[in-house]
């Protein structure tokens, strides 16, 4: 009998625990802790676009990133974008912008900044560098055409440490279609992957490479999703069923993600996340766009993915990498736990991650 009460009494002092505060001074104390002791993951951001043309992230007040906002933020790891623009594509010079934007990752802010940032490869790096105090720097490769259609380039990246690859930008390339021109007719489009796509879709789990829907055409989605032995990831997407827009996923496309382990990481652009009729997003529709994905897919299916310094216009509240406590507390306020914005802000990233790296490890013996 004592054993069934104590249960009973431990089983409610966890469900206490994990319940949403009420009272302000409460919420204030739980921002306060989940800012400091969660790995919030942001898997989009595009500051290396601006620090490849000279910006300081150490001081950028231009820009919506720097040190000291990052630490305001709480950040605890980001995947730098190696942002390809489709103009690259003319002159084949797809490949050497890709290696520059890498090199400013690694020269301009892990290297210039060795006390604030550490380079992570794997979940558990990301982890190390959260208990040593530090920023865990990732990179991920946007724009499938950088790899010039090479399995060799997508190696060579890999080596040099980008760990996911977003297998489209607005652009279709010679192996995927994107969500960017699908409606325009003049435009060769293959119908989502072509063969030497899915090929690429393998080559990356074997290697451990994250494939990245966001950007692609529907059809893409679903070929990346039936080839793949590894869960997806969207690295910036939201939801079509708030904000119809074809860059974002519709709930079939999240519902599809979520059941293979995949993570969509909701995007803070304006025009992705509005309301119809809206000119500007709200840090209401950036939450709302987590409810919706929250009772479609579940808690597990959700993470971050702001697209800092690639937008033009990002919501009231959230308006640089300083700002995530407010979308703590917001969180916080519409009745999410501590444990469930643990999990969106870094580990269901982390779960997926180690997938990733299980399913690599596993084709590399052959299996």
């Amino acid at each position: 009998m004592c054993k069934l009460l104590c249960s009973a009494s431990l089983l409610a002092a966890s469900i206490l625990l994990a319940a949403p505060p009420k009272d302000p001074k409460k919420i204030d104390a739980a921002v306060r802790k989940i800012t400091k002791s969660a790995i919030l993951i942001d898997t989009h951001n595009d500051i290396p676009s601006f620090t490849v043309d000279g910006a300081d992230i150490g001081n950028s007040p231009k820009t919506q990133t720097d040190i000291a906002r990052l630490k305001q933020g709480g950040v605890g790891a980001v995947f730098f974008s190696v942002y390809v623009a489709s103009t690259y594509v003319e002159g084949n010079h797809s490949a050497n912008r890709a290696l520059q934007m890498i090199d400013t990752v690694r020269q301009d802010i892990i290297d210039r900044y060795p006390d604030t940032f550490q380079l992570a490869l794997t979940a558990d790096d990301i982890v190390r560098a959260h208990k040593h105090h530090k920023i865990a720097a990732l990179m991920g490769l946007e724009g499938g055409h950088a790899i010039e259609d090479s399995p060799r380039l997508l190696r060579d990246y890999y080596r040099l440490g980008v760990r996911y690859m977003t297998l489209t930008h607005t652009n279709t390339n010679n192996w995927a279609d994107s969500s960017g021109d699908i409606n325009k007719p003049e435009i060769q489009h293959h119908n989502g992957l072509t063969p030497l796509g899915k090929d690429i879709i393998r080559e990356m789990n074997r290697l451990g490479m994250m494939v990245d829907i966001s950007h692609v055409a529907d059809k893409t989605f679903y070929d990346a999703l039936e080839v793949s032995q590894a869960p997806l990831i969207a690295s910036h997407s939201s939801t079509r069923a708030l904000t119809d827009v074809p860059r974002n996923m519709t709930d079939d496309m999240i519902r599809a993600l979520a059941k293979k382990g995949g993570v969509i990481q909701i995007n803070f652009y304006c025009n992705f996340i509005a309301r119809p009729g809206e000119p500007h997003a709200t840090l209401e529709d950036v939450v709302a766009h987590i409810d919706h994905v929250r009772q479609i897919a579940g808690i597990d299916s959700i993470g971050i993915g702001s697209d800092f310094d690639g937008i033009t216009c990002a919501p009231t509240g959230l308006e640089d990498v300083s700002k995530f406590p407010n979308l703590t507390r917001a969180l916080l306020e519409h009745g999410y736990s501590v444990s469930d914005i643990k999990k969106i802000y870094g580990e269901n990233t982390l779960r997926l991650m180690r997938q990733v790296e299980r399913v690599a490890a596993k084709l590399q013996k052959g299996g």
